[in-house]
């Protein structure tokens, strides 16, 4: 296939975990990838063979940027069909504690940058009939201690999806959201605890934590024509955890 009409896909937080596991599932796909991160020094890093990726150093978040960054892709790409919104930032804290500075950095990045590269990408995606997927959190679903900025930003995301669902899906442009759960990221390993790891193991039915590649499956298959007649939905990829209860512990000691 000629490579100015392959599909383009921009991809948000590409430079390390599930962005960059989705970056290489749409590659492997044969889809052109372009790669968006702020951290240059991680986007250096990666080493994919071929002529059909491009990384791109913008901060999603920054509103006099992100027009220029999807106006270069464009000019690479010729065309867009899928937008990724996966770039996002994590501090855990009690709510007293919690900055109003720390409290915008995540909104800024999770919410606002989720925003605007959307907005900045409609008109190439209704020539399309292109795909969003918005990349939540488990934490956006059911609130937890320590994530007071974080969780809403995700809760946000998730509502931002339905509405963007309601008024794109007369272009043919489908959103949906993936809500990962505990996942084996650097990004997870840096702030969880052995405890923590042992009491998500305890809360998951599946036992375990999750992996980017599995969570860039669910991503690729809400992008694909498979998932032609879904949208509006937040696909939660968590080892069951969502469904659980209280008590699983417990329950697995008496069986």
């Amino acid at each position: 296939m000629n490579s100015n009409h392959k599909k383009v896909v921009i991809v948000t937080g590409a430079a390390r975990g599930i962005g960059l596991a989705t970056s290489k599932l749409f590659l492997k796909n044969n889809y052109k990838v372009a790669m968006v991160d702020r951290d240059i020094k991680e986007l250096q890093k990666i080493k994919i063979d071929g002529s059909n990726h491009k990384i791109f150093n913008f901060d999603i978040s920054d509103v006099k940027t992100n027009n220029t960054m999807i106006k270069k892709i464009l000019q690479w790409g010729k065309r867009l069909d899928v937008l990724i919104n996966n770039a996002g930032v994590a501090d855990f804290g009690k709510i007293e504690t919690v900055t109003y500075k720390k409290w915008r950095t995540i909104m800024e990045t999770n919410l606002d940058g989720s925003f605007l590269t959307t907005q900045n990408c409609i008109n190439f995606l209704k020539k399309t009939k292109g795909s969003i997927i918005n990349i939540a959190s488990i934490s956006g679903l059911r609130a937890s201690t320590l994530r007071i900025a974080y969780g809403t930003s995700k809760a946000a995301i998730a509502h931002l999806t339905q509405q963007q669902a309601s008024e794109l899906g007369e272009f043919g442009i489908r959103v949906n959201c993936v809500s990962p759960g505990p996942v084996k990221t650097k990004l997870a390993m840096a702030v969880h605890t052995k405890d923590i790891i042992d009491a998500y193991h305890d809360s998951i039915p599946l036992n375990r934590y999750g992996t980017e590649l599995e969570i860039a499956n669910a991503i690729f298959f809400l992008s694909s024509d498979e998932a032609s007649y879904i949208t509006g939905q937040n696909l939660s990829v968590d080892g069951g955890f969502e469904a659980t209860g209280v008590g699983l512990p417990s329950l697995r000691n008496k069986c």
